[in-house]
Formats: C-alpha cells, structure tokens, sequence
C-alpha cells in the first residue's frame, strides 16, 4: 500500500517562488511506487491549494489562471483520527473530502515555513511529517538564538551584536557607537530571522551601515550585526539524519559575484534561466577545493551544528572560512535547504530518491518514537475542584 504523501511549498516568505522550485524537483525524483503524491501550494495570501496542475512549473507563469483550476483546500483532522485535505468553501451537497494523508513532506523556505509555524501545525494534526520539528525549526531560523546556541556548545561562530528596531530607532546613535566599539569596518547586517541573503548588505563606513540597517529592518524586527571577514571562502555541506544517527556530505565551494553569495547568486541562475534549478544552478565548485583536513574539519562541526541543534531529515550548513587565519565559523544552518541539498549527495552515491526515502523514514521514525511518550495525564481536575472557578482560593 503507498503512502499518502503531502508535499507542501509556496508560502508567504520572501523565497516563495524557490520553494515552489525545490517542492517540484522533489516530487519528480519520489518513488510513485511507494507514494501517492498528494500536493498541498500555499499562496502569497495564506490560501492553500491542490491539484494535479500545480505540478507542472510551466502552470506558474500565469499564477492567476492556475489558482483558478486549483482546488482551494483546508488541511484538517477528523474526529476518527484521519488527516484529510477538505474543500474549501465546504460544498452545501456531496463530499468535501478530497484526498487523505499519511505524512507531509515540508518543502516551505523561510518565514512561516522553515521557522516552526509550519511544523506546529503538523504537531497539531498529529501528521508524521519530515524535517526538523518546532523546536529546532525555530533556533535554526533564528540566527541570534543559533549563534548562541553554538557558541555555549563550543562550535566556532563570528562574533556579532544583535538588537530590536525599536531599539535601532530610539537609540540609534548608540547603537552605532556600540558597533563601531565592537568591530572594525566592513560589517555585515543581516535580518535575524529571514534567508536567502535577503536584506543582507555590507557595510564599509557609518553611512553605509546605517543604510544597511534600514535596509534590514524592512525585513525583520531584530537585526544581526558581525564582523565581515573580507578575505574568506564559502564551504556549505549537507547533513542528514537525527540526533542519533547523522552523516554529512561533500563539501561545495560557493563562488558568489561579490564578498557573500546574494539572492541573486543563489536563484537568478544568469543568463542560461538556471532559476527553473534552484540552489542546484548555483555556481559551486563539487567538491570544495580545500585541504582534506579543512573538509574533515568542516563535515565534523557540520554534524555537530545538525545534532547540537536537534536537527532532523536533512539540513545544511553553510561556513566561512578565513583565509588569513584559516580558522573555520559555523555562519547558519538551513534546516529546508534550496533543493534539499540533493546535489551534494549525489557524489556521495546518494541518490535524490534514496536520500527522500531517508527523510520519510525519520519522519515515521520520530512519530514512532514520540507515540511512546506521555503528553496528558488520564485524570479530571474538574471533577476534583470543589468551591467554583476559584478553586482552592475560594
């Protein structure tokens, strides 16, 4: 019997047209004979959608005509412990249940979909689903919290100051101060909780940081300051599995158009349309071009970053590697990478369908696993309480 198979992407994030790019690669290399393919896009406007033509990228270029031949859907559990897909308004005569699912694979880049939102909701469903769960969704996503996290586990992060745009803007002066106390110029400004370089920009004096500044708060309500290593390599690598188990892959070489890789050098994909690729366009250098003992070093803290974390499925982490002090820093980890990193395990042997296998699997797993546990205590409160809604103060 095939599993019934929630593939969700789109979302209201910044990288909404990338995550509709990876969820499609995806579903072209799952196993159809192990899954049934349920597709479940989110909308810009938070609707939710399914249908066979939402499988087919070229549908995207008229997105309005799309949505028109779309079914529009609410994901929900039944009081007989189902997870269906119903439509959306629900039909006054005949059936409102259009599909049943098993487990989700989350496809959702950024902002409500990479960050614990999402998997919440699943939660709630009590729907098995691969990834990361709330928990680490949410730390990973957050670049203050993870940096944090690293650095009070000893894993290697660049120094930074963070703080709140209303901060910013009662106190800015200050906060100018305090960075330029802290670091020499060039800095880089980064939106604590959004991906994709989006909003990110580098700073090389006090009017281009505060430029950066405003550009960032655009984006986010708590900002990240750190120190710019201007003579540095990018070196991503890919992690998957759990906190018990946990492998990485080869190394990349990112090679971006400036000092870090910008949206555009990730998703634009230049002149040859490589955006229809997602991160797999990216111009990248497989395997990385460094020391053996630089990759040994890299994959080590990669796993260690995954499983510090409480990372599950599959995950990547990006580094920056000083070339003066050939000193190595944990700079993020993207716990639903841009094509789920299926090109980096590739040249382990490991092939797209096999590692999406992997991902199902640990989602299964960790259902298993929680299902042991307690959450509520068989008991009755109420029928205890003695004295009205005060209780025992009464």
């Amino acid at each position: 019997m095939k599993t019934r198979l929630a593939v969700i992407f789109g979302g209201i994030s910044v990288e909404h047209e990338v995550s509709v790019i990876s969820a499609l690669q995806a579903v072209d290399q799952l196993n159809k004979d192990k899954y049934e393919i349920v597709p479940i896009y989110i909308s810009k406007e938070r609707n939710w959608y399914t249908g066979e033509n939402l499988l087919d990228i070229d549908n995207y270029k008229d997105l309005p005509g799309l949505l028109k031949e779309a079914q529009p859907v609410s994901l929900q559990r039944t009081m007989d412990k189902r997870v269906v897909l119903n439509k959306e308004p629900r039909p006054r005569f005949g059936k409102a249940e259009v599909a049943e699912v098993d487990a989700a694979l989350p496809i959702v880049h950024g902002t409500f979909g990479e960050d614990g939102v999402l998997q919440g909701y699943l939660e709630l469903l009590h729907l098995p689903y691969a990834g990361c769960d709330v928990t680490a969704s949410g730390a990973g996503m957050d670049k203050v919290q993870m940096k944090r996290i690293y650095r009070d586990a000893g894993l290697p992060v660049l120094d930074f100051i963070s703080f709140y745009k209303h901060e910013w803007n009662s106190d800015n002066e200050g906060w100018l101060n305090q960075i330029e106390a802290a670091f020499s110029y060039p800095v880089i400004v980064k939106p604590a909780n959004l991906g994709s370089s989006v909003g990110i920009s580098k700073a090389a004096d006090r009017s281009e940081l505060e430029e950066a500044i405003d550009l960032a708060q655009r984006f986010a309500i708590k900002l990240v300051v750190e120190p710019m290593i201007e003579n540095m390599t990018e070196i991503n690598c890919s992690v998957a599995g759990d906190y018990s188990e946990a492998q990485a892959s080869v190394c990349e070489q990112v090679l971006g158009t400036d000092e870090f890789l910008s949206y555009e050098d990730k998703y634009s994909g230049g002149k040859d349309g490589g955006a229809s690729k997602g991160m797999e366009a990216t111009n990248r250098i497989i395997p990385a071009e460094i020391p053996d003992n630089k990759t040994d070093e890299i994959q080590q803290l990669a796993v260690a970053a995954f499983q510090t974390l409480g990372a599950s499925g599959v995950s990547r982490i990006d580094f920056i590697l000083d070339n003066n002090s050939n000193q190595v820093y944990i700079n993020e980890i993207n716990t639903i990478p841009g094509s789920l990193s299926f090109y980096l395990w590739e040249p382990a042997g490991v092939s797209y369908p096999d590692l999406l296998d992997k991902l199902i699997q640990l989602a299964l797993k960790r259902e298993r696993e929680r299902s042991q546990l307690m959450f509520s205590i068989d008991s009755n409160l109420f029928s205890m309480q003695k004295g009205g809604s005060k209780g025992s103060k009464q």
